[in-house]
């Protein structure tokens, strides 16, 4: 195994690009289920017209030339390609931040945070808030493919993270993730609670067991019932993708893999669940063609089905309290998400704890400016 950090450049070829107008051209659609909306899936008539600017409208090389204006790597950790955006800042005393995306997301997910990010002053800021930015996707994500081995559980992820960080020359650093990423994120500190000097979430930094006994039950606040409530709620509604990409990744990535509408339909039926307000379609509230890009970086590395198998088959981010780090950790709730403090106290040092009227579970994509605002509060006593 070699330590070599390489440069890498995203340059699809012409002819994948042919292959994908030609699928999307000659696509077959299934019948619309009556009434065809969104309690059936994602309604064949929204569908269509997002394919159809997919097909006449999306300009992939633009999005790729977008990404390719950050500086972008590969390096070999624990046996895995590891592909990472690694933007430094001109601030001298700028403080490295680690990114880590969910499912189903990718790097893309953080392209508007950069500049506020590493140039605070160029976008209004104060430059003592600067951070250097480190964005790896998952192993089995996008350019992080192909998985090589089993078991990628959220420690291993982040062991591969410290190293990387270790081989980037960074001895002290912040981390910060969502959705997955919520997950990651804290378990890098309990690997090198020496050097991460805080952990910052959106969403939760962990879950109840539950049922919750009824003295516990009881004890909750309105707001805290509604997130146990919705909770509850998704394991009984929304549960089924979790059952399929935990058993049957394999079986799933051959129509994903094969059919973009397919690929697309399966994202798009998250982002819909999972934005603010849940009424409103995804692309009125996420701009089209970010949506795609994400889509892309799933279609056209053809991960399906490996970022289900590390997201979803390696076991998950919630369960029993684990070790406290003794890090200091931020979350901040977004309306949808359902973090809840006192369960996040029980294996984290929390020091700040925002919950937000608004907003969704892709906050850097939702709510960027409110996420920015509250990681620079959170950091800037760290540092």
């Amino acid at each position: 195994m070699s330590n070599d950090i390489k440069q890498f450049r995203i340059d699809i070829p012409q002819q994948q690009l042919d292959d994908l107008r030609h699928r999307l051209d000659n696509a077959i659609w299934p019948a619309p289920l009556p009434g065809d909306d969104w309690d059936t899936g994602v309604p064949t008539t929204w569908l269509r017209e997002l394919v159809d600017y997919w097909r006449t409208s999306y300009d992939w090389r633009s999005e790729e030339a977008k990404i390719n204006a950050y500086p972008q790597f590969t390096t070999e950790i624990d046996g895995q390609i590891i592909y990472f955006l690694h933007v430094r800042s001109h601030e001298p005393n700028a403080v490295p931040l680690l990114l880590t995306h969910g499912w189903p997301g990718s790097v893309v997910e953080f392209l508007d945070l950069i500049g506020p990010l590493t140039d605070p002053v160029a976008h209004g800021g104060d430059p003592a808030d600067a951070f250097h930015v480190v964005i790896p996707a998952l192993p089995g994500f996008g350019f992080s493919s192909p998985v090589r081995e089993k078991n990628w559980p959220i420690d291993r992820i982040a062991t591969v993270w410290a190293e990387l960080m270790n081989r980037l020359g960074y001895q002290r650093y912040g981390v910060q993730g969502g959705d997955i990423g919520a997950g990651v994120s804290p378990e890098v500190a309990r690997v090198v609670p020496d050097k991460v000097i805080g952990v910052h979430t959106n969403g939760a930094l962990g879950f109840p067991d539950l049922p919750l006994p009824d003295d516990e039950m009881a004890s909750l606040t309105d707001l805290e019932r509604d997130r146990i409530s919705r909770i509850e709620a998704f394991m009984n509604e929304e549960f089924g993708y979790i059952a399929i990409q935990s058993t049957r990744p394999q079986a799933l990535a051959y129509g994903l893999v094969d059919s973009p509408i397919g690929q697309l339909a399966w994202i798009m039926d998250k982002f819909r669940e999972w934005t603010y307000p849940r009424d409103v379609d995804p692309d009125k509230i996420i701009d089209r063609d970010r949506l795609l890009t994400n889509v892309m970086l799933y279609w056209l590395t053809g991960t399906a089905g490996s970022a289900a198998f590390v997201g979803y088959a390696q076991g998950q981010p919630w369960g029993p309290p684990k070790q406290n780090s003794g890090v200091p950790s931020a979350a901040i709730v977004f309306a949808h998400d359902v973090g809840i403090r006192r369960f996040a106290e029980r294996d984290s040092t929390v020091t700040r704890w925002t919950d937000v009227d608004r907003g969704g579970h892709f906050a850097a994509l939702e709510e960027p400016e409110m996420l920015l605002a509250d990681v620079r509060e959170f950091f800037r006593d760290l540092r």
